[in-house]
C-alpha cells in the first residue's frame, strides 16, 4: 500500500536507490530513473507468489527460457 505523508501526497522512491524519496512523482537524482510510488516496489512479485498456479506457471516460464538459451549454443 502506498505510504501518504501528512500532506496527503504518495512518496515515490527509486526502485535502485531507496534513499531517493520524495513527494510525488519525479527521476531519481542519482540514475535518473522513474520514481515508484511506495509499496508497489515489488508488487509484481508479490503478486507472482501469492498463488500457487502463479508459481507453477512462472517456473515452467524460466525452464523453458533456459532450455532454449541452451539449445542455442
Amino acid at each position: 500500500m502506498p505510504l501518504l505523508v501528512e500532506s496527503g501526497h504518495m512518496v515515490y522512491l527509486c526502485p535502485m536507490h531507496a534513499e531517493a524519496r520524495q513527494e510525488g512523482p519525479g527521476k531519481c537524482p542519482r540514475c535518473g530513473m522513474k520514481l515508484l510510488p511506495e509499496g508497489t516496489r515489488f508488487a509484481l512479485f508479490r503478486h507472482m507468489i501469492s498463488s500457487p498456479l502463479h508459481l507453477a506457471i512462472m517456473v515452467a516460464v524460466m525452464l523453458a527460457l533456459m532450455a532454449l538459451a541452451m539449445m542455442a549454443h
